[in-house]
């Protein structure tokens, strides 16, 4: 997995990453700091270039999620902004999954709120794991799949996500990136709902 750069650096990447959802001249921009020549290196400043490994790691990993992702669709709802961190979760860029999440969360109140909080914290909790940060993901993945549990949002079950991080928290130390649930969403639970038809 892919530890996120020092901070000013990942926080350019993520929003870079962010605005690559729906634009094109972002989506160039971002392919050019993820391809093979030094193009990582020119958008760096001096004290970030040990990092560019991580940075173009990270660009060409949002690249090849993001052309999945018809150029120009825009993040205009919470289901928008659900399906978009699906795609991030799904590439392992847990840090953009919280910069996407954050703004919903804090717009959200009651339940959605909670279920907003604890899908936030898994993913923060995956992305510390990938900096070895053991005790903390520990802790963020426990406290995210706990507000998860009985919880839906936006008609989306949570509770199997949750269980499924539960489960993924058993080894931690040789951990198995393998284990990681898919992020709940509405095209997963389409999927589920065709299969159930299928097989019964």
């Amino acid at each position: 997995m892919i530890p996120t750069a020092p901070l000013r650096a990942r926080n350019r990447l993520a929003e870079l990453i962010l605005a690559a959802l729906a634009d094109a001249g972002a989506r160039d921009e971002l392919a050019a700091i993820g391809g093979p020549d030094e193009r990582a290196t020119a958008w760096l400043v001096e004290d970030e270039i040990p990092y560019r490994h991580l940075l173009r790691e990270r660009a060409h990993r949002a690249c090849t999620a993001l052309a999945s992702r018809p150029p120009g669709a825009a993040v205009r709802s919470r289901a928008d902004g659900l399906a978009a961190a699906a795609t991030l979760f799904d590439a392992y860029l847990y840090f953009e999954v919280h910069e996407l999440l954050e703004g919903f969360w804090r717009d959200a109140h009651g339940d959605d709120r909670e279920a907003l909080q604890g899908l936030i914290q898994v993913a923060v909790g995956y992305q510390h794991l990938a900096n070895s940060n053991y005790a903390g993901a520990r802790v963020l993945l426990e406290e995210g799949s706990g507000r998860l549990l009985g919880r839906r949002l936006d008609g989306i079950e949570l509770e199997p996500f949750a269980h499924a991080v539960r489960r993924s928290l058993a080894r931690l130390l040789e951990f198995d990136w393998r284990a990681v649930p898919p992020f709940p969403s509405a095209a997963l639970r389409a999927v589920r709902r065709t299969h159930r038809k299928e097989t019964s």
